[in-house]
């Protein structure tokens, strides 16, 4: 069995799939955290991993950039390839005060500026709110306390526009708390809701819009373990 984007066979991808956006940083976590890996997926060279964490399968398999981009492969996993658990596990800037470079925000729902919800169809005017599954959740909130990581439980946004973010525009959402923006979650939170599956968010700070700090390209590669391990407990 194949998809247009994804040549693994039917039983190649776990139940549980764990998603950063880069292709590289699936295969780090692939080769640091999993025993027994095979690539399973290399269409479009959007890496993907099965292996083993503590006994448990699981798939590791980059996103791309874009609610589009996680919207294709979320919704080829949840409908041809049986998988019940999507984690986001990426990266997103600060816009509030109190998140530092490097803490994890678990997103509780994603708000956005896309349009990516008129497919649906729903009731004209209407606005769907794009939440995260509570067991995953409630899993992701347990293993930050436990490890003593730096965590905040809110509320995204999921931008269409990386560049071009007026600070009038992102200081609104601010106040109406929203944690940070990032450019995914609203996308694998909707799909979610129309396969009846499970989907979550794990994001790390990699920058501030307030402070101007920022992470490198490797630092978002290879840094982001606190985040890695919370996921990976969250393993179905």
């Amino acid at each position: 069995m194949s998809t247009p984007h994804n040549n693994a066979n039917k039983g190649d991808i776990a139940k549980t799939v764990l998603m950063p956006g880069d292709p590289l940083r699936a295969k780090f976590i692939a080769e640091t955290f999993l025993s027994d890996v095979r690539q399973v997926n290399a269409v479009r060279n959007m890496l993907a991993f099965t292996g083993k964490y503590n006994g448990k399968e699981v798939t590791i398999m980059g996103s791309g950039m874009g609610i589009p981009s996680i919207g294709i492969y979320s919704y080829e996993l949840y409908n041809f390839y049986d998988v019940e658990r999507i984690i986001r596990i990426g990266s997103a800037g600060a816009i509030v005060p109190d998140l530092k470079l490097f803490d994890i925000v678990i997103a509780q729902a994603a708000s956005t500026n896309s349009n990516w919800a008129s497919q649906y169809n729903l009731p004209n005017g209407s606005t769907f709110s794009a939440i995260s599954s509570y067991d995953a959740l409630n899993k992701a909130v347990e293993s930050a306390k436990a490890n003593k990581f730096r965590f905040k439980v809110g509320q995204v946004l999921s931008a269409d526009n990386f560049y071009n973010n007026p600070e009038t525009e992102w200081k609104k959402w601010a106040s109406m708390g929203v944690l940070c923006c990032e450019m995914e979650s609203y996308g694998l939170f909707m799909t979610a809701a129309q396969a009846h599956k499970e989907a979550l968010a794990l994001l790390t700070i990699s920058d501030s819009l307030i402070t101007h700090e920022e992470t490198t390209a490797e630092e978002r590669q290879t840094s982001f373990t606190n985040m890695m391990k919370v996921a990976l407990d969250c393993i179905k």
